[in-house]
């Protein structure tokens, strides 16, 4: 490797990102060009600059309130394939879930499902509001902007009405999920029933506009093109640099076992293409502060090394996840004194966090 070469990009790059200027689509897909060390590096000197060496992490559970769902997309092995299988959880189990998690010191709650018309607004006013009284502590980082829409549209209702309802009730922020891959020509493929790539950042950017603030997601390693990856980071660098509202970037890898894009792909991306993707996303993003490993997809070694490719949040301990499970992915939650064994053990400090990554 010709390091003086690279040195020259190396600087290019981290200068770009130093100063908040947005990378051409050129230069950002030239990075995909580059040996994963030098992005790596890259990527890394960023982080130190705009982060530190602070590692953080979130006690928190995956709430999955139903798996009906009329999407039905080709990525997903959650959904309910009969009625016999299908459920929607009660008001009392959720509330069970909630106090389990907030016994165990958790602060975020996330709550995802389907989409379901027999589930109206006033379904999760009633149950968001029953969440507050109950353990007004907690933070309701709940409902992708799919579910968002889906009801919205079911309602007939706005966007910003039916957050404002939501919102009243107690919902605090959104997270990111439904993103996929923001291009149309990916989402026809794999999730063709489902929000538009202009429809997902809608309901971001209204979410961002009444102050509420949300994270980002990608998943990716199934049919889409280094292109594709490029035009999802821009959408979401373009939007932040609008309103600010996104506390963080969250990439993860599709697991294709148990879906139908199964007979074309069969396995994960290597843990050499996550480390690609998580440092470009760290490099490409300048004005996103958080970049979130995810150990659900890779494991803790593989978030390990994340941490010198750009991230500096290790993500939460998911005292319950349905949705990747489904898809065949081993799981077991992760104990907060083996996230901080694992962080301190490449010599990085590390502290608890809660949504708005404020450090508790």
């Amino acid at each position: 490797m010709n390091t003086d070469y690279y040195a020259e990009y190396k600087d290019f790059y981290v200068e770009k990102n130093h100063v908040g200027a947005d990378l051409s689509f050129e230069e950002a897909l030239h990075l995909f060009e580059l040996p994963l060390p030098v992005i790596g590096g890259i990527a890394d000197k960023i982080r130190r600059t705009k982060c530190g060496e602070l590692v953080t992490f979130v006690v928190d559970r995956n709430i999955s309130y139903t798996n009906r769902c009329v999407s039905r997309c080709k990525f997903c092995a959650f959904y309910a394939k009969s009625e016999e299988e299908s459920y929607i959880l009660s008001k009392e189990e959720i509330l069970r879930k909630v106090k389990e998690t907030v016994d165990m010191g958790g602060t975020q709650i996330l709550i995802q499902g389907g989409l379901t018309p027999e589930i109206d607004i006033e379904w999760f006013e009633d149950l968001f509001s029953a969440i507050k009284r109950e353990f007004p502590g907690v933070q309701l980082h709940s409902l992708s902007p799919p579910e968002i829409d889906f009801i919205a549209r079911n309602e007939g209702l706005s966007i910003r009405e039916t957050l404002e309802r939501l919102r009243e009730a107690g919902l605090d922020s959104l997270p990111g999920g439904g993103a996929e891959i923001l291009s149309d020509r990916i989402r026809m493929v794999i999730s063709p029933d489902k929000v538009s790539a202009d429809g997902w950042i809608e309901v971001m950017e209204t979410a961002h506009r009444m102050g509420m603030k949300t994270t980002a997601t990608m998943m990716f390693g199934h049919i889409e093109r280094n292109e594709d990856i490029v035009e999802h980071l821009f959408r979401i660098r373009d939007l932040q640099t609008k309103t600010g509202g996104f506390t963080a970037f969250i990439p993860w890898t599709f697991q294709p076992k148990n879906t139908e894009l199964y007979d074309i792909i069969k396995e994960p991306v290597a843990v050499t293409r996550y480390l690609q993707v998580l440092a470009i996303s760290r490099i490409v993003l300048h004005s996103v502060k958080n970049i979130q490993a995810s150990w659900l997809t890779q494991d803790f070694e593989v978030d390990k090394l994340a941490l010198f490719f750009g991230a500096n949040d290790f993500g939460g301990t998911i005292l319950e996840e349905n949705v990747v499970t489904a898809a065949g992915k081993k799981y077991k939650p992760a104990k907060v004194e083996d996230i901080i064994k694992a962080v301190k053990s490449v010599g990085r400090p590390v502290a608890q966090r809660d949504t708005g990554y404020e450090v508790l």
